[in-house]
C-alpha cells in the first residue's frame, strides 16, 4: 500500500486570495490526492478575510485555536475551538478574528481549492 504522507512542517504557506494565511497540508498539485484538498488557515488578531465565495467547492471549516465570527451568507456567528462549520457551494463567507491569538482553521475543499473556483466579493 502506497502511504501518502504530509508533514506540518514542510507544507508551504501563501497568501490566498481571501487574505488569509494558507497552509497546505494535502492538495492534488503536490501530493497525489484526487478529490479533495485539506489547508490551515491562519487569520491574526484584528484580522477579518475578504468575503468570497466559491462556485464548485463545499468547504468545511474546523476551529482548532483561537476564536472569531464567522460570516456565513446572511448570518453573523461565534466561532471556537471544536466548532466545524458547512459552507455549500455558492455561499459568500468570511471569518473575523476577534480573539487576541491567532484564528487557525482546517479548510477541507471538495473537490479541491482552486483559486479559479474563488470569487471575491466586493462590498
Amino acid at each position: 500500500m502506497n502511504t501518502k504522507l504530509s508533514r506540518y512542517n514542510d507544507a508551504h504557506s501563501l497568501t490566498a486570495k481571501d487574505g488569509s494565511e494558507v497552509r497546505e497540508l494535502l492538495h492534488p498539485a503536490h501530493h497525489g490526492n484526487q478529490a479533495q484538498s485539506l489547508a490551515e488557515a491562519t487569520i491574526y488578531s484584528g484580522q477579518c478575510t475578504q468575503r468570497h465565495r466559491h462556485f464548485k467547492t463545499e468547504e468545511l471549516y474546523h476551529v482548532t485555536a483561537g476564536q472569531g465570527t464567522m460570516i456565513l451568507g446572511d448570518q453573523h456567528f461565534a466561532i471556537s475551538v471544536g466548532d466545524t462549520i458547512l459552507i455549500p457551494p455558492g455561499t459568500p463567507h468570511a471569518l473575523h478574528n476577534t480573539w487576541p491569538v491567532p484564528l487557525r482553521v482546517l479548510c477541507c475543499c471538495s473537490p479541491a481549492y482552486s483559486a479559479d473556483d474563488t470569487e471575491l466579493i466586493v462590498e
